[in-house]
């Protein structure tokens, strides 16, 4: 082995260890709270509660708005009716969004489709996304992870 060939396999070596970890954590779960003001945020605690009036929610205000905090998606789907789900595709890993339009959770990478309790309606996923209970209370909402 020559020297050259030595240096090149040591940087592709290292370049390796530096990008491929950050390609797979780009498709986890994103664990974001945005914030609800009570110490809830963060954690794995066994709810998630958010503040309509924080800046971080005001999303949630509007029909179609979302929020996403612990890796679940909660979406106002409009007269003041709040429903959350997983927000990780279970095909490939990419985040989901909300389609009021459709009232249902449409997959950007590879098109699928779950509706509101987290079935899939249309593949290439074939698992489902878990869904949990909203309740609101005021300006407070609260997602039950149990």
């Amino acid at each position: 082995m020559t020297r050259r060939d030595l240096i090149q396999k040591v940087i592709l070596g290292t370049t390796s260890l530096i990008i491929i970890p950050e390609a797979f954590t780009s498709c986890s779960k994103d664990n974001t709270d945005p914030g609800g003001g009570n110490g809830n945020g963060g954690g794995g605690g066994t709810n998630i509660i958010l503040d309509l009036t924080a800046a971080a929610n005001v999303a949630l205000n509007t029909s179609g708005g979302t929020v996403i905090s612990k890796g679940v998606i909660i979406a106002n789907t409009g007269n003041n009716v709040f429903i959350a789900i997983d927000s990780v595709c279970t095909h490939m890993g990419c985040t989901i969004g909300y389609s009021l339009a459709a009232n249902n959770f449409p997959c950007p990478c590879h098109g699928s489709v779950y509706s509101t309790t987290g079935a899939v309606l249309n593949g290439p996923a074939t698992i489902g996304l878990k869904s949990y209970p909203v309740s609101k209370s005021g300006n407070i909402l609260t997602v039950s992870l149990t």
